[in-house]
Parts: C-alpha cells; structure tokens; sequence
C-alpha cells in the first residue's frame, strides 16, 4: 500500500511540473495532493509545522506569480491597463488553444491587438507585447522554481 501512495506522491509532483507545458493541469493541486497523501496515509506526524506554513504561503506566491509578472512586464514596457488584463486573459485561454504554444502567443496577440485599439503606435504595442512575453516567462521561471522548493522542502522535512 505504502508503494503506491508513493507513485501517486511522485505522479503528483510530475504532474505539477506538467503544467508548465499544460496550464490547465492545476499545479498547486496536484503538489497538495502528493502533500496530503503523504500525510493521511504515510506519516503525519513527520512534516512540521513550520512546513505546512511555509507551504500555504508559497502556494499563494505559486498561484499568482503568472499574474503578477504579466502585469508587472505589460506595465514596464508601456502597457496599459486593458493590455495587462488582455495578457492575463490570453494565458488562460492559450492554456486551451494549441497547448503549450497558445499560452505565448495568444496573450502576445492580445495584447497588440488591444494596444492597437487603443490607437497606440505599432512600436508601442509591440513593446508591450513583448513586456507579456516575458512576463510569461518569468513567470513560468518563479513557478518552477517555488515548485522546486516546495518539492525539496518536502522530502528534507520527512
């Protein structure tokens, strides 16, 4: 029994590194699903206190990074406010569209199309579009990466 709450603790964290390239798989989920298994069928007893804080806070750090680096790159390369929310918008519907090529571009497309509306120069809307480029991928840069700590922070405290 204890083998297969194992491959499904490890599926789990598989599955959180998958949705990097599939968005539509909810990282946070799957990492508390491999979290919670541990717990109620291994040991509860073994991760600390200190973990299970650190681990909720991280979530929410997890959860809105995507959103915080796409509005924060809009905003630095001259975005507007309809730009930024445009780019958030692209990332979840690109999630559903040609998957993982919809989460780049469509949001990139977005966003000069919004841009453009908005009767901001082609060199305007390009820069901001290319602000949601990297806030994708620094977002996607954070979600590894807390992912990563999360992962390690596990097995170190068990």
């Amino acid at each position: 029994m204890e083998l297969i709450v194992w491959l499904i603790i490890i599926a789990c964290f598989i599955a959180s590194f998958a949705s990097i390239i599939f968005p539509i798989i909810p990282a946070p989920l799957v990492l508390w699903i491999g979290f919670l298994a541990y717990f109620f069928f291994i040991n509860g007893d073994s991760l600390s206190m200190f973990f299970w804080i650190g681990a909720i806070l991280l979530t929410v750090l997890l959860i809105v990074s995507d959103i915080i680096a796409n509005s924060y790159f809009v905003k630095r390369y001259g975005g507007s406010k309809w730009g930024e929310r445009m780019a958030a918008v692209g990332v979840i519907v690109g999630s559903f569209i040609i998957p993982p090529f919809g989460i780049i571009v469509i949001p990139f497309v977005l966003v000069i199309a919004t841009e453009l509306i908005q009767k901001r120069t082609t060199d305007d809307a390009f820069k901001a579009a290319i602000g949601s480029l990297l806030g994708f991928l620094s977002g996607t840069v954070a979600k590894v990466v807390i992912q990563i700590i999360l992962i390690v922070w596990f097995f170190i405290d068990i």
